[in-house]
């Protein structure tokens, strides 16, 4: 079978074997009961986003009668999100919740909401994806086969060290900083003044220990979840990025639904947004909270804009094409 646009041009053997899992358990959930849409996600169970799956799941088999439901695969059960991505867009899968990141590869618009400093706040942030700038982003996915429902969030990104509080570009010159092997994150991290180090996030914590880098950046709940911050005690709220986590559909399985039952997926999709969202602000308290008094130095970054004045170079780079700058534009008017 042929992959659809955009994505690799054959399917990888985990894919595969992934793909037939899900067809057994789509044929499974057919022979009785509701129609159960097939949902996956790396996330362990009781994460924000399986969670908040398994709502709109709820909400469906209350607005159609309980004909229509929802299945979460979670814990990455069907494969990685490069390999659910490429089953998701012929069809193999129903439903797939991924980071942002990984869609950058199929669709460039995509990296628009991973720009560094693109948001000031996280309410900012929610506007703006829940608006029209949000919406224009995920309708670039149809091309590709896949339906984008609503975005959830995945924190807001700051950094943490083993040597400084930063409060300024110049508190991070000299700083070797880990980043994923993203051309966006570490062209971000370079502009700053560091030292860009790609790498692995289940090797961040003992490169820390030992010296072979100096920090990283990432949210609260990972922060704490991955035990850096027994290394790395200084935390500095930079917020330089908020990428969100993006749910999508199958284009092939929206393409067979009806009309009003599109709607009642693509409502009960957006009503699992503030769910989402309340579990997660709850972690991140939790997280700080946890954090803090184990005794993690927090610092405020006021001067935000220090930081995003050496952004320009990085807009240049990815902001391209006249769709791209247009979206900027109207994210950046929505700042209040």
């Amino acid at each position: 079978m042929a992959s659809a646009p955009g994505l690799l041009p054959a399917i990888t053997r985990r894919a595969a074997a992934s793909a037939g899992l899900a067809a057994f358990a789509l044929a499974a959930c057919g022979r009785s009961g509701p129609r159960l849409l097939l949902s996956s996600d790396t996330h362990p169970v009781g994460y924000p986003t399986v969670e908040a799956v398994q709502e709109m799941g709820r909400l469906l088999l209350e607005r159609t009668g309980g004909r229509l439901g929802v299945k979460v695969y979670a814990g990455g059960q069907l494969g990685a999100e490069r390999d659910t991505l490429e089953i998701t867009s012929f069809g193999g899968l129903d439903l797939n919740r991924v980071f942002m990141s990984p869609l950058n590869a199929i669709e460039p618009d995509t990296t628009i909401p991973s720009l560094p400093f693109l948001f000031n706040s996280q309410d900012h942030m929610r506007r703006v994806l829940d608006g029209a700038p949000g919406r224009a982003i995920l309708d670039r996915l149809e091309q590709h086969g896949l339906v984008g429902l609503c975005y959830y969030d995945s924190g807001e990104r700051s950094f943490y060290n083993t040597r400084r509080a930063i409060y300024s570009p110049e508190d991070m010159k000299g700083l070797k900083i880990r980043t994923p092997n993203s051309d966006l994150s570490v062209a971000m991290i370079n502009a700053m003044g560091a030292n860009a180090t790609p790498m692995d996030l289940g090797e961040v914590y003992q490169s820390l220990v030992q010296g072979v880098i100096d920090g990283a950046e990432n949210n609260w709940p990972s922060f704490e979840s991955g035990r850096h911050f027994e290394a790395a005690p200084y935390f500095s709220l930079t917020r330089h990025t908020m990428t969100p986590e993006v749910l999508l559909m199958a284009k092939a399985r929206w393409d067979k639904l009806s009309s009003a039952d599109r709607d009642i997926v693509m409502a009960c999709a957006a009503e699992s947004v503030p769910f989402m969202r309340r579990l997660w602000d709850e972690r991140v308290g939790v997280a700080r909270d946890r954090l803090l008094a184990a005794g993690v130095k927090e610092n405020e970054v006021t001067d935000r804009d220090a930081f995003r004045s050496l952004m320009k170079p990085i807009y240049d780079r990815f902001v391209t094409t006249p769709f791209q700058k247009r979206i900027v534009a109207e994210i950046e008017g929505m700042a209040s």
